[in-house]
């Protein structure tokens, strides 16, 4: 390359990701790249040694430089930490820019931030887009899930390069338009709040065949590496396997020296916050993200255990069986927890006015991502066949699988609670479920006590409506009056 603006994409940030991310981006010939650091060092180190073999990369020394060596409209990525450094470089960047650049942010930025900087630079004639990046190190350099929203005049210009280096499933492109805004981080968002969700059920899993089976690593490992067969073929089952089977030097198992405090960066607390905001019961998402702030309580749980009695594990039955159980249990949590991540997103489009398009957003997690699994070309054909389904626990598929798995499920759930092995997220999956097939829940109880205490009012039954209790209306009583004194009214919350 040279000094003249040749460059087709710009990348600012040479962190792992940002390193392997551009590096992706120049194995494909056509294009040519430029690299940016804010330690300017960084940059010299990464073009002797990663990018010395490559004729199509060329680094800049200050942010000027950069701009400049890109063709226009310019495509410039951010790959650094969310929150103000994103807004940092914003800012260093807008004197050198100009009217349909394109400049797209590639961290876990919280959505909200997103719809702020696709508005303000849209003012200014700057294209946003905030994109999802998800397959960590390794899918960064050799096939992403992307999922970009913002600015959609943008889309056709970063098409061909996001869907030539992005993971490809059954020959598609694991990246496509998400919508406007910040819905791109917000479905990365929802990704990484189900990925809480599948880890914790695994974990579980992993609990119960330890604890209640007395399996060894190496034994659970083997279990892990059969389910990986069939319907829980997966990354992280796959990941767990190889967990499980990694030895320290003195031949036992690594994973059982581990501390087991989770660490946590923030996204599935967001995906329940959001999912508080909104309304929507996505209940498994958030005893994931609670079950990892139990785990660090760690010395805490220390002085429990010596105070606090509880049943001992005791296994006298089929294990064969016990562990088709516990992956049907783990498969039906699974669907669970996916229903009401795509009820999440569902509303979200509504409430945002976003246009989501689900088909695609499904495809994007079947390859390159954490959650890639077999089960999501399913969920692929669903939405593909009726983009407008309500839950995917109306499709046909899924009805029948859930419906299957039912009897093995609930043993599992009862059998940990019976041994004293917390099942949190294989409970609430289970607790949903029933709540949602439920036609009447006991919430006519809570309203009541609401207007008994609160005059916080309710609503008739539509085969109960009257003239004293119309139906639609918000209705309050005395509940302290007695036979005929009680009184009922049309109240206007």
């Amino acid at each position: 390359m040279t000094d003249k603006a040749i460059g087709d994409f710009g990348l600012i940030g040479l962190a792992v990701m940002g390193q392997n991310l551009l590096l992706n981006v120049a194995d494909h010939k056509e294009f040519n790249v430029v690299a940016f650091n804010r330690t300017v060092a960084k940059v010299d180190r990464f073009m002797d040694n990663e990018a010395k073999d490559y004729k199509n990369i060329e680094g800049a020394h200050s942010m000027e430089e950069f701009v400049l060596k890109l063709k226009k409209p310019r495509r410039i990525m951010l790959l650094v930490m969310a929150g103000k450094p994103v807004d940092d470089f914003i800012t260093a960047l807008l004197p050198f820019v100009e009217k349909g650049d394109i400049i797209i942010d590639g961290g876990n930025s919280h959505f909200p931030d997103t719809n702020r900087r696709t508005r303000s630079l849209a003012e200014k004639g700057i294209r946003f887009v905030g994109t999802g990046v998800s397959g960590g190190e390794e899918g960064a350099r050799y096939g992403p899930s992307l999922m970009p929203g913002g600015n959609e005049e943008a889309w056709p210009y970063i098409k061909d390069i996001f869907q030539s280096i992005s993971a490809k499933s059954d020959g598609e492109p694991c990246c496509d338009w998400v919508g406007d805004q910040g819905a791109g981080h917000y479905v990365k968002m929802v990704h990484n709040g189900i990925e809480y969700g599948d880890m914790q059920l695994i974990c579980e899993a992993y609990d119960i065949m330890k604890r209640g089976l007395g399996l060894s690593a190496k034994e659970m490992a083997d279990v892990f590496a059969e389910w990986n067969k069939g319907v829980l073929d997966s990354f992280l089952i796959e990941i767990t396997r190889d967990v499980l089977r990694f030895d320290d030097d003195d031949g036992t198992p690594l994973v059982e020296k581990i501390l087991d405090s989770a660490g946590q960066k923030g996204t599935g607390k967001w995906t329940a916050i959001n999912a508080l905001d909104l309304g929507m019961p996505v209940t498994l998402i958030g005893e994931a993200v609670f079950a990892r702030c139990l785990s660090s309580l760690k010395q805490e749980r220390g002085r429990a255990a010596g105070v606090l009695a509880g049943p001992t594990p005791k296994f006298d039955g089929d294990k064969k069986k016990f562990l088709a159980d516990l992956e049907q249990a783990l498969y039906a949590s699974k669907i669970i927890s996916y229903a009401q991540g795509f009820m999440l997103i569902q509303n979200a489009a509504k409430e945002y006015k976003w246009k989501l398009n689900k088909p695609s957003i499904a495809l994007m997690w079947r390859g390159g991502c954490i959650i890639r699994s077999v089960f999501l070309k399913d969920i692929t054909s669903a939405y593909r066949k009726n983009p407008d389904l309500e839950n995917l626990l109306f499709d046909d598929f899924f009805n029948k699988a859930i419906h299957k798995a039912q009897d093995g499920w609930r043993d599992i759930v009862s059998k940990g609670a019976l041994w004293g092995i917390p099942t949190p997220a294989f409970s609430t999956a289970l607790s949903w479920y029933d709540g949602y097939r439920t036609k009447d829940l006991p919430a006519n109880l809570l309203q009541a006590q609401r207007d008994y205490f609160g005059a916080h009012t309710f609503r008739i039954k539509p085969d109960h409506a009257s003239e004293k209790y119309p139906e639609g209306k918000d209705n309050h009583v005395n509940w302290t009056g007695r036979g005929g004194d009680v009184s009922a009214s049309t109240y206007q919350a």
